[in-house]
């Protein structure tokens, strides 16, 4: 794994989450409390998680209303073996990385 520069610091608005495209792989980040990188495509129909509504560390996928868990992947509904690949990230002066 290696870091890389996903964003200027800023990019994701508090209480948000936001797609980028890193090394081929679609990936949402979310402000909330920190950042919080995870795969960016619902198990359900592959639609994107980075706009749906958060609370707390749950993140409702605007297409069906399944919910995953920022900080761990987890689906928390339906499917409890269900879980998306997370990744480390940093914020620092320059920007927002990853490890991916």
């Amino acid at each position: 794994m290696a870091w890389k520069k996903v964003a200027d610091k800023g990019a994701v608005a508090a209480g948000k989450g936001k797609a980028f495209k890193v090394d081929g792989k679609q990936i949402a980040i979310f402000n909330q409390d920190g950042y919080h990188a995870m795969d960016d495509l619902c198990v359900h129909q592959d639609g994107s998680i980075a706009p749906g509504k958060l609370e707390g560390d749950i993140v409702e996928c605007p297409l069906h209303f399944w919910h995953y868990n920022i900080k761990t992947g987890e689906l928390t509904d339906y499917l409890k073996e269900v879980k998306l690949e997370t990744y480390p990230v940093e914020a620092r002066d320059d920007g927002i990385y990853i490890d991916i």
